[in-house]
């Protein structure tokens, strides 16, 4: 299943109520569930972003509609990366190779 990670970043309202951010992310998770995909795990991080998030979900389309639920309840925006493992990374490799 592919992965994902979302670089979060709180917005006005998002830091205003930073005491529910636990909260929210069990939220995220059983959004993300009930979806088809999976949180994998939640990080609160210091630097340019506040959290950062990896899910697995069975497609892009998935993964999207997932981070669209987390961004409509106005407390963070994200940056999204697809991220690949190393089977999948010797695959790419291999396809590039001929």
């Amino acid at each position: 299943m592919p992965t994902y990670i979302a670089l979060l970043n709180w917005t006005d309202q998002g830091i205003r109520g930073y005491k529910e951010t636990a909260k929210r992310a069990e939220a995220f998770a059983a959004a993300t569930q009930a979806l088809g995909a999976n949180l994998l795990n939640i990080y609160w991080t210091v630097g340019p972003y506040d959290l950062v998030a990896v899910l697995d979900a069975p497609d892009d389309e998935t993964a999207t509609a997932a981070l669209l639920h987390l961004g409509a309840a106005g407390n963070v925006r994200t940056t999204t990366l697809r991220a690949f493992g190393r089977d999948e990374m010797d695959g790419i490799i291999a396809k590039a190779a001929g």
